[in-house]
């Protein structure tokens, strides 16, 4: 029998994901107390059970034997039973932003400020996090995206890679986004916006990306970003980051940064990475 165990920040969609779950023929149980999960496994395990795949969400609201149940896990794992931990991971920021909107109360900041209580299980959960097999950032994803990525870990059976590419394109006039872990400035290579003809398009009109690409200095920035990027995500795989933000900035955000940014993505994606866009500044001064 098939046992996962949905776990992670509370926020970061528990409920969602065991609907998900459900929709794919697995037995789903949300909140059973974690001391009656051991008893619930041996029923649904006895050899004339019709149930072989099980989905429990599992939260800090269990307490105590909450951190108790994962320690259990390995013991009551056998030839018989396969345990798998999904957890779910959040941004601060965006749990912040969940729970304002549906008005209900942290667990753990019933008496206290709400941020206290998101950094308070962050902190309890990170034992959890580094025991979970695999490790889902639903920060900036859509509910059919979510969908996507657990059909195809759990039924397509494809190689999970926990971290996330998000590549954000964007104008240094406008400021470089806070969040950016790599910055790359592409304000070298000719621009675009001196040519009337691309002036008013971006770097998502054909014009203007064969333009930029045109030039040598493009296609070995490109390359080599590429190389560098290549070498880097295993790596940062290997140190627990779940999350990689990549910034490629010139003057406006319209012209260079947008096509070096596509690029990327382009090749990312074609590797298979869960890579995901943003052209921050696109639209700004639309009519300049």
């Amino acid at each position: 029998m098939e046992c996962i165990i949905i776990t992670g920040m509370s926020g970061a969609g528990k409920t969602t994901t065991l609907k998900i779950f459900e929709d794919m023929g697995y037995f789903c149980v949300d909140n059973l107390p974690t001391i009656l999960i051991p008893k619930f496994i041996e029923l649904c395990n006895k050899p004339n059970s019709e149930i072989k795949r099980v989905a429990l969400g599992i939260d800090i609201r269990g307490g105590k034997i909450f951190q108790e149940f994962f320690d259990y896990i390995s013991k009551m794992e056998n030839n018989t039973v396969l345990f798998k931990i999904l957890f779910l991971d959040c941004l601060d920021k965006i749990i912040l932003k969940r729970y304002k909107e549906t008005r209900r109360n942290h667990p753990l900041s019933m008496k206290d400020r709400l941020i206290n209580g998101i950094l308070k299980e962050r902190e309890i959960l990170e034992y959890i996090k580094k025991r979970a097999d695999y490790i889902i950032d639903t920060s900036y994803l859509l509910t059919r995206e979510l969908k996507l990525k657990i059909n195809d870990i759990f039924i397509k059976n494809q190689n999970f890679e926990s971290i996330i590419i998000n590549i954000v394109s964007f104008g240094f006039k406008y400021g470089v986004p806070s969040d950016i872990d790599l910055v790359f400035d592409v304000r070298f290579l000719p621009n675009p916006f001196y040519i009337d003809d691309l002036k008013l398009k971006t770097g998502n009109d054909k014009p203007v990306n064969d333009y930029v690409m045109k030039f040598e200095e493009s296609k070995i920035f490109l390359y080599k970003l590429i190389d560098m990027v290549k070498f880097l995500i295993p790596n940062y795989i290997k140190e627990g980051k779940n999350r990689l933000v990549i910034g490629i900035g010139c003057t406006g955000g319209k012209h260079r940064s947008v096509t070096l940014a596509n690029q990327l993505f382009y090749t990312l994606e074609s590797f298979k990475h869960n890579t995901f866009i943003c052209h921050r500044d696109v639209d700004k001064d639309i009519n300049k």
